[in-house]
Order: structure tokens, then C-alpha cells, then sequence
């Protein structure tokens, strides 16, 4: 169907299969394997049966989703080369269903009136579904699309940053709040993190993202989940190129006047703080204090109960032996921890998908584990190209890709070890 290495994003209307939009590969599928894709579809829900995924024989995959009964979306991975699993997929498919409600809103794509007109307003979110199409594979470090967490930097010397969002974010007639470094949040205030589900937060930070080198914006946003059918605002001011703080508002206050006096009232005094905590980023997601051992290949580190996550891929090997093996690139590592993430919660863990009744979330994978007498809380994986192991409390998950010279009855020290190290200095 596909060459290795391709994906592709089809969207077609649920009831009677007039494409919409195609993005992805750059070679498209021609349109009868396209009407082909939906047939098969429509007719297995004819008969009473409900079609998700296939795999071809040669190692292509498909995925369908239908939401709000009017959009069928449908990604389809080509074989070989970089494997993309099921669960990526379906991530996918939730994502850009976010994305595209929150810039259209739930009504317009819920109550398809004019198939035409909804052809060309949804070309404004082809940016942002193009980012998700290359982040699937893109070696960023930036894992939010997979794992609905939001993405996170845990900053050194963080308290007057931290106050100063909240004034910021209050004079600004708002509660909702975030500072974000390169992508990720640097710091938010409490009712970003409590009332936005991660879905949300997810999308907004791929919004904010795309507008990075934008010095200020004032964009209309539909929250998937907190207000689908109302717009609200979001404010978006660039401090320093790699820095922005975001705010979520109503009417109040205009661009201009957020701009001009708020922004040389609260952040002007603070923008060394912020070329520090700049460097820091660049240097390494976690602060210079928290110690990992030169095996640490990467890792990532979900707290389960904000919703947080943290990707560590260390450039170099602080302490290593002359004779240790060179580190793999580090868009392999990422490529391996999710495919380590992915094994993990399909098996072990769970996801915890937060919402798992709403219109978007997605089917569960088939659970593995309900043989078990037992909750799992680790699991270990040894491969020719590294040692992973992950560990589930009732706070984090932890998941760990270390070098093929730790042994394998040390990794779960070397977790333990490593979720102390980092939870101990930032507290995350």
C-alpha cells in the first residue's frame, strides 16, 4: 500500500465517504484504495461489527476512528523501516481530532452542513496535523502525543518564576496560566493543571509550538473537552526566542494592552532568570543537580497523577569507561522508549486514559494482563541494542533504557536509584 517509512492521514465523512483532506506520505493513496479503506469499514459496521485495526502481510497497518458519528479518520503506516505500532496510531487519530475541534470547534464537525466549506476551513489545521504526523517519529524528545501527558521541564531556582506566572496570569483576568520552554511547560499555574484534561494540554502545547517565533498572538481555541462549542482565548507572548507564556482568557484583556504593560510589568525584571533556566534546557531536561548514571541511556518519567512527563536522552556519557560501547543516536533511543512505552502499557501498565467515556478516547488494546492475580508493577525487556526496564508506583512510571553492560538482576536497582535521584531534587 505504502512505501517503508510512510504514513498517511485520511479524513472522510462518516456517513457517506467524501474525503476531506489527505496528509502524510507524499506519495497518496490512489482513490480506490481510499474508498476501499471506508467500504470495508461501513461494510463491517453493516453487519454488526465494528473494524479498528488490520495488518497487511507485509507489515502495513490501519487504523479507523469515527467521532461524533460525522468524521472517519484513518491512518495507515507502510511496512518496514521505522515500525509504527497500533497504539501510536490511535493516538493519532485522537490527537488530530482534538486538534481539529479545538480550532473548529465541536459543532462545525459534529453538524456537517456544507461538505465544501468544511473542505476549505479545515486547511487551518493542516499546520498543526502535519506536526503530529512528524512527531510520531521525530526524535524531538518530546513524547506528549503518545503517552497524553503533558510534556515538562523541571527548572532549577524555580519559586520566583513560578509567582510571577501567577501574578502575570491574574492581572491578566485569567486562572489559566503556563510558561513554556521549547515546547514543553516550564511552569502553570494550578488550574491549568487541574481543570485542563492532558488531552487538552497536549494540543494547546503543539499549538503554542507551531507559533513559536510569533513575538505575540491573540487565537481563538475551542477546548476539546472543557468547551468543545465555545471559544475562548488564548493569549501568547514570546519572552525570549525558545520562551513563551501563555494564558487562556475571556474578553478581557486586549492584546495590546497584555502586551505593552503587563508583559515589562511582571517579566521584563525576570528575563536573565529566564536566559538561565534557557541554558539549562538546552544543556539537559533535568537540572544540573539530579545525577543519572552514565548507563542511563534515556528514560521517561510519568507522574500519574498531574499528568506530567519528563524525556531524558543524555548527549554524552558523564563518567563512562574508555572502553564503553558509543551511545546510540539519540532519535533511536527515543524510537526505542517508545516502543518500550508502548509494550509496557499495552501489557503491564495502564495508560490511564482519563476520560476513557468521551467521544475521543480510544478503544482499549486487548489486556494482557487480566490473567494476572495481580497488579504488575515492573517489567524488564532485553534487546540486542539495550536494556529497558519500567516501574509502576502508585505516583510514577518510570520506563528506562539502559546499556547492555548493566546486568539484568541490577536494573531494578538502577531504577529505584534513578526515580529518587530526580524526584528527590525536583520534586515532580
Amino acid at each position: 500500500m505504502l512505501q517503508a517509512e510512510a504514513l498517511q492521514l485520511l479524513c472522510l465523512t462518516a456517513s457517506s465517504g467524501v474525503p476531506l483532506f489527505s496528509r502524510g506520505s507524499s506519495k497518496q493513496l490512489p482513490f480506490s484504495i481510499i474508498g476501499s479503506l471506508n467500504g470495508v469499514h461501513m461494510f463491517g459496521a453493516g453487519h454488526g461489527a465494528q473494524l479498528s485495526s488490520c495488518e497487511t502481510e507485509r507489515g502495513s497497518r490501519v487504523v479507523w476512528r469515527v467521532f461524533q458519528e460525522s468524521l472517519m479518520l484513518i491512518a495507515v503506516s507502510g511496512g518496514g523501516g521505522i515500525a509504527i505500532s497500533e497504539l501510536q496510531l490511535l493516538r493519532l487519530l485522537e490527537n488530530v481530532w482534538n486538534c481539529m475541534v479545538m480550532v473548529l470547534g465541536q459543532d462545525e464537525l459534529a453538524n456537517i452542513r456544507n461538505v465544501e466549506r468544511l473542505k476549505r476551513e479545515v486547511r487551518s489545521c493542516y499546520h498543526l496535523i502535519d506536526m503530529l504526523l512528524e512527531r510520531v517519529n521525530d526524535g524531538q524528545g518530546m513524547m506528549g502525543h503518545l503517552t497524553q501527558c503533558a510534556d515538562c521541564v523541571p527548572l532549577s531556582n524555580s519559586g520566583i518564576v513560578q509567582e510571577t506566572l501567577e501574578s502575570f496570569t491574574q492581572a491578566a483576568d485569567s486562572e489559566f496560566g503556563c510558561l513554556v520552554v521549547h515546547g514543553r511547560v516550564a511552569h502553570a499555574t494550578e488550574k491549568w493543571w487541574s481543570r485542563l484534561a492532558p488531552q487538552e494540554v497536549v494540543v494547546l502545547l503543539a499549538l503554542v509550538y507551531s507559533l513559536s517565533g510569533t513575538s505575540s498572538c491573540d487565537y481563538p481555541v475551542f477546548l476539546p473537552q472543557g468547551s468543545p462549542t465555545v471559544a475562548i482565548r488564548l493569549l501568547c507572548f514570546q519572552l525570549l526566542p525558545g520562551v513563551q507564556v501563555c494564558v487562556l482568557c475571556g474578553p478581557k484583556p486586549s492584546l495590546y494592552l497584555a502586551g505593552k504593560e503587563l508583559l515589562s510589568r511582571f517579566w521584563s525584571p525576570l528575563l536573565e532568570t529566564l536566559r538561565g533556566c534557557l541554558e539549562q534546557t538546552d544543556r539537559s531536561i533535568l537540572p544540573p543537580s539530579v545525577y543519572l548514571r552514565w548507563d542511563v541511556q534515556a528514560l521517561l518519567l510519568i507522574n500519574r497523577e498531574s499528568r506530567r512527563a519528563i524525556t531524558v536522552c543524555p548527549r554524552v556519557r558523564g563518567g563512562a569507561s574508555a572502553n564503553a560501547a558509543p551511545l546510540l543516536s539519540s532519535a533511536r533511543r527515543l524510537e526505542l522508549l517508545s516502543h518500550f512505552y508502548t509494550f509496557a502499557v499495552t501489557r503491564y501498565f495502564n495508560s490511564e486514559d482519563v476520560s476513557p467515556a468521551s467521544p475521543a478516547s480510544e478503544p482499549t488494546p486487548e489486556d494482557f494482563s487480566q490473567g494476572f492475580t495481580h497488579v504488575p508493577v515492573q517489567c524488564y525487556l532485553v534487546t540486542d541494542e539495550c536494556k529497558c526496564y519500567g516501574l509502576q508506583s502508585p505516583q510514577h512510571q518510570l520506563y528506562l533504557l539502559t546499556d547492555l553492560s548493566v546486568p539484568t538482576f541490577a536494573l531494578r536497582s538502577v531504577a529505584t536509584q534513578t526515580l529518587s535521584a530526580i524526584t528527590a531534587v525536583t520534586g515532580f
